[in-house]
């Protein structure tokens, strides 16, 4: 299975990327984002807990995010493999990726990074909540907030799969076409 970890702040194009890699490898695309929005419109319990979070620009609990993800991974057997958006996003939720991913018998294969400056992201963001509906892309200062809570609490993830020798930075600037030439360079070496 070819299991991809889809990293990168909120606007970096992760999304965009997954729905055209998902295609390209025929992988299964799991956004949290998409989970938790799905919850949230239909009032679950697990719903209305990460909504308190989401409007804040804070991070859903460890225990809330997992039990969502767990789930979707569960419905999708004998699939090729997953791309993982918006999750693992601390190095617990990663423990517990693969530990779930180890019970089906296999791992994470990379964690991609699309890097993109902060003010090119708050841009991005800011242009998206015009069309998307969504409140924590309509404010200027949740959206600051969501790319520092990113920096403080998700980048250690870096590290984590450094020492793995599984993280890919990826130039997430530029044309579609172009970012997703480089990300797929990466996915094909694996």
């Amino acid at each position: 299975m070819t299991n991809i970890v889809l990293f990168g702040p909120p606007g970096a194009g992760k999304g965009t990327q997954a729905e055209i890699l998902k295609e390209k490898y025929n992988l299964v695309h799991i956004s949290t984002g998409d989970v938790f929005r799905f919850n949230i419109k239909n009032e679950t319990d697990l719903g209305k807990k990460a909504k308190t979070f989401i409007d804040k620009g804070q991070l859903v609990p460890d225990a809330v995010t997992i039990d969502m993800l767990s789930a979707e991974v569960e419905k999708n057997t004998g699939v090729k493999g997953f791309i993982f958006d918006g999750f693992p996003r601390t190095e617990a939720q990663a423990d517990a990726l693969a530990e779930l991913l180890k019970n089906k018998n296999t791992a994470v294969s990379a964690m991609v990074a699309l890097e993109v400056e902060d003010e090119v992201l708050v841009k991005r963001l800011l242009e998206r909540g015009k069309t998307s509906g969504r409140a924590d892309d309509a404010d200027e200062s949740v959206i600051r907030n969501r790319i520092k809570v990113y920096y403080n609490e998700t980048a250690i993830l870096k590290s984590y799969y450094e020492k793995q020798d599984k993280y890919f930075g990826v130039d997430g600037v530029g044309s579609i076409d172009d970012i997703t030439a480089r990300l797929s360079e990466v996915i094909d070496q694996l």
